[in-house]
């Protein structure tokens, strides 16, 4: 069997695999990408968060992201029952980029894919791993799947980007089940067709929380083409009551907001939905011996506050951090230096996703005498500054808790 070597091998070519592989270039390091799919490709998750601009820039290819052309994104508005709360992400406490895009993700991804081979990243498509060898000499079967060879890869290190797919979690026997209720979303694209006298600010994702149901809620996701990502979370066995296609299912579930219904009475329905069911997910630890799990590989939480990409793309700053000091001979101790900081701000999103299920959370940016200050502490959350521990709550993320009782409802 053909052997080749790479100073760290990635699997996957998504956000996380290739913002690590350009931070990796510009140190200097040999990184080899491989992908099992053909970009672009669809993927879901399309509302990026200002946090993500930092990483982009530190992985050289904030050039390519700004030309690209993507939706402006300064933002979230919130709807329910008629009411209605816009957050300014360049409003908010710390510093830190407050503007972003909201892209479609399969041309977003191969632009960052494209600028990590552009900065010398050998990036692989149709490429699938089939086995790992982890360890002190961390290796990969690996097998070209446009021309059938199967070859071998010696590494230093392995990085799991490999998102829903969870390459390593499924062959080194990782995987945990998530202590959070199985959820089901269904999504599409449609031409929106929304007009300026519809009062939709396409500069900020619009999340409309169910006039009945609080824990359902809606996501409309505008792209810079005219087109609009559409999608509904609910639990999974509150959507099993809904019959017909998964088209049908999410258009009979948007019926019942009459503002979203308003909204999209104009859109054209050109793509059949799709759903995923169960996607969170947990896993026994983030690194080892050989290899670390980033991004969704690892932990992913829920979709209501786009976090995924953010903490995909902080997985791959802290872990290249730590590569790099590995490579260089010095000592690494992964689970202080990767794990534990990056649960930090894992462990912040899923206060507030916890708190959003709970209902508390909409009592809290619905408010109708809120606190500028604790205002501002929430929006930088939203914005993805779940690391910043000069923020209140995200230093102490209990404190969202306190929060709901303050604002919840008198009787």
């Amino acid at each position: 069997m053909r052997v080749e070597r790479a100073d760290v091998v990635i699997t996957g070519a998504g956000p996380s695999g290739s913002i690590a592989a350009g931070m990796l270039r510009r140190q200097g390091r040999q990184v080899l990408v491989l992908e099992r799919e053909t970009f672009p490709r669809f993927s879901i998750g399309e509302s990026m968060l200002p946090q993500i601009m930092t990483y982009v820039e530190e992985a050289g290819m904030l050039r390519d992201v700004v030309q690209a052309g993507f939706q402006f994104k300064n933002g979230a508005n919130f709807t329910w029952g008629g009411r209605r709360t816009d957050f300014d992400f360049r409003d908010k406490f710390g510093e830190g980029w407050g503007t972003t895009y909201q892209v479609q993700r399969g041309r977003f991804d191969k632009v960052l894919a494209d600028a990590a081979a552009r900065q010398g990243a050998d990036v692989r498509f149709r490429h699938e791993v089939q086995a790992v060898e982890v360890g002190d000499a961390p290796s990969l079967t690996v097998k070209n799947l446009e021309s059938g060879e199967v070859f071998r890869v010696e590494t230093k290190l392995i990085l799991d980007a490999s998102g829903f797919a969870r390459l390593l979690p499924r062959l080194l026997d990782l995987e945990l089940p998530s202590n959070f209720p199985v959820r089901q979303a269904f999504f599409t694209h449609v031409q929106d067709n929304i007009g300026r006298a519809d009062n939709f600010d396409r500069d900020k994702i619009r999340i409309v929380v169910h006039p009945v149901r609080p824990d359902v809620w809606y996501w409309l996701i505008p792209f810079s083409d005219g087109r609009m990502s559409v999608g509904v979370v609910a639990a999974a066995e509150y959507l099993d009551r809904y019959q017909g296609t998964e088209t049908e299912k999410l258009r009979a579930l948007i019926d019942e907001d009459p503002e979203t219904k308003a909204v999209l009475s104009n859109a054209v329905w050109d793509t059949p939905a799709r759903t995923l069911r169960g996607y969170a997910s947990n896993v026994k630890r983030l690194c080892g011996p050989g290899y670390a799990l980033l991004g969704n590989a690892g932990e992913f939480l829920d979709p209501v506050f786009s976090s995924g990409v953010t903490i995909a793309m902080t997985s791959s700053h802290l872990a290249v951090k730590c590569a790099v000091k590995q490579l260089d001979g010095q000592p690494v101790d992964w689970e202080r230096e990767y794990s534990k900081p990056l649960k930090k701000g894992v462990d912040t999103f899923r206060a507030f996703v916890e708190a959003w299920y709970r209902g508390g959370f909409q009592n809290i940016i619905f408010h109708p005498t809120p606190d500028p200050e604790i205002r501002r502490c929430v929006c930088a959350i939203l914005a993805g500054y779940a690391w910043n521990e000069k923020n209140p709550y995200v230093a102490e993320p209990r404190r969202v808790s306190v929060l709901e009782e303050i604002c919840a409802p008198r009787s």
